[in-house]
């Protein structure tokens, strides 16, 4: 099927429906886009980008408010399942992919929810946004320790909008990434993250600055949820999955850079202990064998190398 088929498959007698919010808007500053050169065509597009970065930072105490609900719901045994259609969906669905090779951390801690599935990501799913039944099912299985992230540019999207509701029904936490401050599903968000974005350099063309802003808060929620459970110490990713042998060299790389010791040392540690990162670099910063290591990492309340190091000295 041609792209040109899938414009107004719907022939029914469900009418159009006209979104409110500044994503829809016209963008003043991009009206010549199609008709001036190349150079200028790119930079309107760089300029529009660059104002994503002030507008997430101006969301940052709602970022701060969906990180902590987070990280209480995944310590009390719950999970993170973020829901959205489209390119907001595939944002979710990226974010939550890359956990495991950098965290080791898979769907037992976050899950995306794709509207119209796993295929919709390579190819769209007409109509997948608006099952509102859709959006409700996929908490059948949650419980009221589980936060439910609900991602939709123009934040309307009756699928997201079947997850909140479903996630208020049973008492899970709630959170709204929208880039519309006026977003209708946020009465249902107890954290409504609202990125101003405005109108896009295309109209409405929503995988630019709205897919943007997408994604540097969902990097930013996630990574910051690794760092308050401890997947880190310092700033260095201890609980990477080293599946090829780029990362086993980063494995050693980081040993070295923790513990200033040499490149013999890393490797002979990290052999020792079968790989595990996390031991080595307790068994090399406190000259502990990989017992006691791996017993203060597994003690109660410990979180990662940091809560280790501190059991131990």
């Amino acid at each position: 099927m041609m792209i040109t088929d899938m414009r107004y498959e719907r022939a029914d007698s469900v009418p159009p429906v006209r979104v409110s919010s500044p994503t829809e808007e016209r963008n003043p500053r991009t009206r010549d886009i199609d008709v001036v050169p190349t150079a200028e065509l790119v930079a309107m597009i760089s300029d529009e980008d660059a104002r994503v970065v002030d507008a997430v930072r101006a969301q940052h105490p709602q970022i701060v408010a969906a990180v902590d609900i987070a990280v209480e719901g995944i310590l009390a045994g719950g999970r993170v399942h973020y829901a959205g259609s489209g390119t907001s969906g595939r944002m979710a669905f990226m974010d939550a992919a890359e956990l495991l090779p950098t965290f080791g951390v898979g769907q037992e801690m976050f899950v995306a929810h794709l509207a119209g599935g796993a295929g919709a990501f390579a190819r769209a799913v007409e109509g997948a946004e608006d099952d509102v039944a859709a959006g409700r099912a996929l908490l059948d299985d949650a419980s009221p320790n589980d936060v439910v992230v609900g991602i939709a540019a123009s934040g309307r999207t009756p699928y997201v909008r079947g997850a909140l509701e479903a996630a208020r029904e049973i008492g899970a936490s709630t959170v709204l990434l929208a880039s519309n401050p006026l977003a209708p599903l946020a009465p249902l968000a107890d954290v409504a993250i609202l990125v101003d974005t405005g109108a896009e350099a295309i109209t409405g063309s929503t995988r630019m600055k709205a897919g943007t802003a997408q994604k540097l808060v969902l990097n930013t929620l996630s990574t910051a949820v690794m760092v308050r459970l401890g997947k880190t110490y310092s700033n260095f990713m201890v609980e990477v999955v080293a599946t090829n042998d780029k990362l086993r060299g980063r494995l050693v790389r980081l040993l070295e850079q923790a513990t200033g010791r040499p490149t013999e040392d890393c490797e002979r540690a990290l052999r020792d202990v079968g790989g595990d990162l996390r031991v080595a670099l307790v068994t090399l910063l406190v000259g502990v064998d990989e017992t006691a290591a791996r017993a203060a990492l597994a003690a109660p309340g410990v979180r990662g190398v940091r809560g280790a190091l501190d059991r131990l000295r």
